[in-house]
């Protein structure tokens, strides 16, 4: 049964079960009900298992549908690593509280009936959990450690508070302090540990790259290719044939650059650019990734598979594998390579007056580095400037129109946040020797405003078309958070207007602006992006809050994300004589799950790139033990306050290490106070520490505050 379908015989079984006579009944007299015929009975079962599943109908031990007892809640289990844990409920803003002994075996993420025991006036509600419906782990990763018998596993995850019990014959030969991946074959009780077996021995801890390794597996991020995508490749050659620019635009004599990181190695864009009496040309030419990735085939399942190359702290593991994302699909300067360009004609205010979309072969004349174009642009470096000199005019008429159509973007509303990311080094051994930020330059902003224009302008296009397609959207903050967001900085003496409905990117870009270049500007941004919602897939085009526009879709990383890979497929078949009926129909059922899957795998990258980050951040200040530095405040809590240091690290000063005072945290203002001499700490204010502590299992950094001089 479809979702739409199944949607709507929910909504008329519910509008059934919850009038004011229902009376509990079988499924076979609701079906009498309901007229369903013999041959849809099984359909009827399978909508009433889901809404038992939801919680919003019980099943009595007689076999009656009844409306379900108001203090028994569905939901999801947050454990904690001291025992007790929540129950988190969808449509219900407060969590139930879950006290230790009372979890009834549940482990983090397990779905769960819980029984609300206790509804006190002003304190949260507190239950007991009844049944374990999903267990939603299978694995775990953690340290192993052996007694004589047999061993067990310490999960790393801290949310987890069980140890895996594991018996000696299933410990795969395991020792103490290697890491594991341990499989979980009985769940436990509140009186038992969960027992497993070892399936997999990522490394001893100690060992280069296991802390790592045991980041990526335990986020089931696929590492190595499988046997048929191996056996793919073999049929994929190294280099473009004369053959395959039949029917192709041939840019290869169009003056053509790449610009990315010093080490970026999976090249999908490239830049042409030239400018006529009334407008700029501005080519944006992508790598035809899916002349090589063909539908259906092993590569395409496993790129679906994964969604995203995840980029860490030491390693790339790609969507593709190295053959094509390195090899023959990556742009690199002097061959022919294939490409699905978009190229725009864009007046001399920024408006884009007409385009064309073509697939194309080029041919790139030089691999040029963001802070080679910088050197060229903004430090007018001579020895730089002779060595690109044919190219020079080019980045020239780059940054000339980059500006046009930023300023373009800006009036409309779009909000640029520009805070530096962390900058890792790493030696040889994976340990971390220098942490400093990583800032967006010229060049980096040149390459940002052409990707922006040729993504939107594609999205514009097949909107209008009415061809199915994945959109980039993101929605209207929610109101309340941007309320919060307004009492919060207030404190700094700034404002938004914010209604009940909702905001207008202008005001937050106007914050934004205000905040440029005072101490609170890296805390404030952070802060607004949080109060923002994520930005997703989806089919249908309903606009992208944070750049001000309507139409905005991923074009422009078929090497690295999978939503670009499948528009570009939809693209070429549009070319190549329109898509018929029968392919409309195939993608209106398949795109939703694409972008739906592709948005949790991103949200699962951009968790693997923050966990590895923090943890090689840990390791590097675990050197620093007893070294002072000056940071800002960048949160507060009734423990403690945040501080980050210039490096972009953050650690946490405890509001029991600050001995001078007694002090409490006045949640309105976001502000520790003390209580005797009034001292205040609050956000955005600088303040001296020392590195005390830190935990690498955890991912924790302590300061406490160095003695005043």
């Amino acid at each position: 049964m479809d979702k739409q379908l199944m949607q709507e015989r929910k909504k008329i079984l519910m509008d059934i079960i919850k009038s004011p006579n229902y009376i509990p009944m079988k499924s076979k007299e609701l079906a009498m009900i309901l007229n369903v015929p013999k041959t849809e009975k099984q359909d009827l079962e399978e909508v009433l298992s889901e809404l038992v599943a939801e919680g919003r109908v019980a099943l009595s031990k007689k076999g009656k549908y009844c409306k379900p007892n108001p203090n028994i809640k569905i939901g999801i289990f947050e454990g904690t690593a001291r025992g007790f844990g929540f129950v988190v409920m969808e449509d219900e803003e407060e969590d139930i509280y879950i006290p230790e002994g009372y979890v009834g075996g549940a482990m983090n993420g397990d779905r769960v009936q819980a029984v609300i025991r206790n509804t006190r006036s002003g304190r949260r509600r507190e239950g007991e959990i009844i049944e374990v419906l999903q267990h939603n782990t299978s694995e775990l990763v953690g340290i192993f450690q052996k007694s004589k018998n047999f061993g067990f596993v310490v999960p790393d995850n801290p949310k987890f508070s069980k140890d895996i019990f594991v018996p000696i014959e299933k410990s795969k030969g395991a020792v103490d302090g290697h890491k594991v991946v341990v499989g979980i074959t009985d769940y436990g009780s509140d009186g038992k540990k969960p027992e497993g077996f070892i399936k997999e021995i990522i490394g001893h801890v100690d060992d280069p790259g296991t802390d790592i390794v045991s980041i990526i597996k335990s986020m089931n991020i696929p590492m190595d290719f499988p046997d048929d995508v191996k056996r793919q490749l073999e049929s994929i050659p190294d280099e473009v044939s004369s053959k395959e620019f039949a029917g192709r635009l041939d840019l290869r004599d169009w003056q053509t650059v790449t610009i990315d990181g010093e080490d970026a190695k999976d090249l999908d864009d490239a830049i042409t650019l030239t400018k006529e009496k009334d407008k700029y040309v501005l080519g944006v030419h992508i790598a035809d990734v899916t002349n090589y990735v063909k539908e259906g085939s092993p590569l395409d399942v496993e790129a679906v598979k994964r969604g995203t190359s995840v980029y860490l702290v030491d390693r790339v593991i790609p969507m593709l594998p190295h053959k094509l994302s390195n090899g023959i699909c990556s742009l690199n300067q002097g061959v022919d390579r294939l490409a699905l360009s978009c190229i725009m004609d864009i007046d001399f205010k920024g408006k884009i007056i007409g385009h064309k979309i073509a697939e194309t072969v080029i041919r790139v004349d030089r691999r040029m580095s963001y802070t080679s174009v910088r050197k060229i642009l903004v430090d007018n470096d001579e020895q730089e400037i002779k060595e690109y000199n044919e190219l020079v005019p080019m980045f020239k008429l780059m940054a000339e129109l980059s500006e046009i159509l930023r300023k373009k973007r800006m009036k409309r509303g779009a909000i640029d946040f520009d805070f530096p990311e962390s900058k890792i080094i790493l030696d040889e051994k994976g340990k971390p020797v220098d942490i400093k930020p990583y800032e967006r330059n010229v060049a980096t902003k040149i390459i940002e405003d052409f990707m922006l224009a040729a993504n939107e302008t594609i999205a514009e296009d097949y909107f209008w078309q009415e061809i199915p397609f994945v959109f980039r959207t993101h929605d209207n903050p929610d109101s309340e958070k941007m309320i919060k967001l307004g009492t919060f900085i207030s404190n700094f003496g700034y404002g938004i207007k914010t209604t009940q409905e909702e905001i207008h990117p202008k005001e937050l870009q106007k914050l934004l602006l205000k905040i440029e270049g005072t101490p609170e500007e890296a805390l404030i941004s952070r802060l607004t992006l949080r109060s923002m919602k994520q930005a997703k897939y989806t089919t249908v085009c309903s606009g992208h809050f944070g750049l001000a526009t309507q139409y905005y879709c991923h074009f422009t990383s078929p090497i690295r994300r999978y939503p670009d890979l499948q528009i570009h497929r939809i693209i070429k078949e549009n070319i190549h004589g329109g898509i018929k009926d029968k392919r409309m129909k195939h993608y209106k059922a398949i795109l939703p799950g694409i972008a739906e899957q592709c948005s949790i795998n991103e949200r699962r990258a951009d968790e693997a790139e923050r966990d590895t980050d923090k943890l090689k951040m840990t390791e590097y200040m675990s050197q620093h033990i007893g070294d002072e530095y000056e940071g800002v405040i960048s949160g507060m809590t009734t423990w403690g306050m945040y501080v980050e240091l210039p490096n972009t690290v953050e650690g946490m000063v405890r509001i029991g290490t600050i001995t001078d005072d007694l002090y409490y945290y006045d949640e309105e203002k976001y502000q520790l106070i003390g209580q005797t001499d009034g001292r205040v700490f609050k956000l955005g204010q600088k303040v001296k520490i020392k590195v005390v502590k830190t935990d690498k299992v955890l991912r924790q950094i302590d300061f406490e505050l160095a003695e005043e001089e």
